[in-house]
């Protein structure tokens, strides 16, 4: 059961405007930002700062984005987190023509074939860097700056940043995921252990 249950998106206009950005990039207004318009200055900032970390602006693309913040979230243990990013990974890949199998390799990625060495070396520094301490090491920042400049490591690490806000926020809150999280939660994770935990429908 949710610590702090949602607001319902229809709640008043700003809540629908909010969920109308969100419905554009999941398909449906997240139960955390839902609960964030508890207190709107928070939900906006939140939203203002979403929309800023995970433009797409080259190299790190949206689905890739997606995918460090899975591997952020999974770093983390939120589950919440690791179903939506699944999820938002799915939906750009497509969007972006990026092969379906990724979605399923990101568990193997340091050894499979359907990822770059400048991904893997952005998926390791995005698992070191969401770890409790931190556990970016020179050799990590080496290979990311082998592969990656200066403003797209800035992105790399905002979008690690954002996902440890709502790794935490999502974690305490024990926030709800709904149908279309959960269901592509089973689809691509369940076989790698992932449940929805107490993300999962209590009620």
């Amino acid at each position: 059961m949710p610590l702090v249950d949602p607001l319902p998106a229809d709640h008043d206009p700003e809540v629908e405007r909010l969920a109308a950005f969100f419905a554009g990039t999941l398909g449906f207004a997240p139960n955390s930002v839902l609960t964030m318009m508890r207190r709107p200055a928070i939900a906006r900032a939140f939203t203002e700062l979403n929309r800023a970390v995970m433009q797409n602006h080259g190299r790190v693309t949206g689905e890739l984005k997606r995918l460090i913040g899975h591997v952020a979230s999974t770093a983390a243990g939120c589950r919440y987190c690791q179903a939506h990013t699944i999820r938002g990974a799915a939906r750009f890949g497509e969007r972006e023509g990026a092969d379906a199998r990724r979605l399923d390799a990101v568990w193997l990625y340091a050894t499979s074939p359907l990822f770059t060495d400048a991904e893997r070396a952005a998926l390791d520094f995005a698992r070191a860097a969401a770890s409790v301490p931190g556990d970016v090491t020179p050799e990590i920042a080496q290979r990311l700056r082998a592969h990656w400049d200066d403003g797209e490591i800035v992105e790399i690490t905002g979008v690690v940043a954002l996902f440890g806000y709502l790794n935490r926020w999502n974690d305490a809150m024990a926030t709800e995921l709904e149908p279309p999280a959960a269901a592509d939660g089973e689809r691509w994770l369940a076989g790698h252990g992932w449940s929805a935990g107490k993300h999962g429908r209590w009620r």
